[in-house]
């Protein structure tokens, strides 16, 4: 990582840059993006790893780096599988719910999962970093700070 990023994201090859709700943030300063293909180690040693089922993000884990695995639900799992050293699976509050209208016609996608957009935004929020401009570009923007609010944040 480089100086004291907000979050590494890695993105995985396949996911399409053209309907990828992180596209809009590439470039911008704190957000260190990177591709993963297979066969790449991601160095997970004491950064937050969003997980769905994991004990949930709070103020308490705000010290540690955030680290985004970007990709479809379908693909998510040899992505993680490639995480190396020991990360800290966070997840995000089971209410909060996704603003993205999914329409996965493989598999059905997990009920606490979030475009990952929502998912950085939530976790920067509740890490006491809240920037309402990450989802500047976002379409579903208003539904997901009304969801935000209906969890609590």
């Amino acid at each position: 990582m480089s100086a004291s990023p907000l979050a590494l994201l890695w993105r995985h090859h396949k996911e399409r840059r053209s309907k990828c709700s992180l596209e809009p943030l590439v470039g911008r300063p704190g957000l260190e993006f990177r591709t993963w293909r297979p066969g790449t180690a991601i160095d997970g040693e004491g950064a937050l790893l969003l997980e769905v089922d994991a004990p949930v993000l709070s103020l308490a884990d705000r010290d540690l780096p955030l680290l985004v695995l970007d990709s479809t639900w379908r693909l998510l799992p040899a992505m993680r599988a490639s995480v190396t050293g020991v990360p800290v699976c966070r997840s995000l509050p089971a209410d909060l719910a996704t603003a993205y209208p999914r329409r996965s016609k493989l598999e059905p996608d997990p009920d606490a999962g979030l475009a990952s957009v929502e998912a950085l935004y939530a976790a920067l929020r509740i890490l006491g970093r809240r920037d309402d401009d990450l989802l500047a570009a976002y379409h579903w923007r208003d539904a997901f700070l009304a969801s935000c609010a209906a969890a609590g944040l």
